[in-house]
């Protein structure tokens, strides 16, 4: 099954109120946007809900993130849409990484998991 990466434009309140967050972003001046980069199975839009309505799967557990739940604006397709189709999990994990210290290097604050 192919994975995609996506990202998540957050509302700036995420830096102000999430300590975490914020200490995962020292390099952030406050000018570009807060975003949030994931992995999926699924298409980005269809993630995207899951995490703005707090999916749980069959067995009850919370498959979304509370930061894209709580902050969560809308998905930011020029940031990835470069990035194709990934054959395996790891793979996409590595990319979602990649791709989530490149846009640090650029000066956005970013979450991934």
């Amino acid at each position: 099954m192919p994975y995609q990466i996506y990202v998540v434009e957050l509302s700036k309140r995420v830096f102000t109120e999430n300590r975490k967050f914020r200490e995962a972003n020292l390099q952030f001046n406050g000018v570009l946007e807060c975003l949030y980069v994931g992995m999926t199975s699924k298409t980005p839009k269809e993630r995207f809900l899951q995490h703005k309505t707090a999916y749980r799967n069959k067995k009850g557990h919370k498959l979304s993130s509370n930061i894209v739940e709580k902050y969560g604006s809308y998905l930011r397709p020029s940031l990835y849409n470069h990035i194709g189709p990934i054959r395996t999990r790891e793979e996409a994990l590595k990319k979602e990484k990649a791709l989530a210290l490149e846009l640090r290097r650029q000066r956005y604050a970013v979450w991934f998991n």
